[in-house]
């Protein structure tokens, strides 16, 4: 399977052919349907690497309100 790259920089080149309006009624439909399918590639790719992003920001607000606690709870013992 294509990497996210190859199937943007494949789903702009059959853009630019359909925007050109040179095809036939056949080869449009044809180009079209592949398009459909590339776009489909690169969603899903792009919702893979939003949920990763997702985690990790996850993570990282876990790791500050872990902070926040171990702070608080200094404070309170120098006091």
């Amino acid at each position: 399977m294509a990497n996210f790259e190859e199937s943007l920089t494949a789903l702009e080149s059959v853009v630019e052919r359909l925007e050109r309006g040179e095809l036939s009624l056949e080869e449009s439909v044809r180009l079209f349907e592949e398009g459909v399918k590339l776009s489909d590639v690169c969603k899903k790719e792009l919702e893979a690497a939003e949920g990763r992003i997702q985690v990790l920001v996850d993570r990282g607000k876990s790791v500050v309100a872990d902070l926040n606690v171990d702070e608080s709870e200094e404070s309170v013992g120098e006091k």
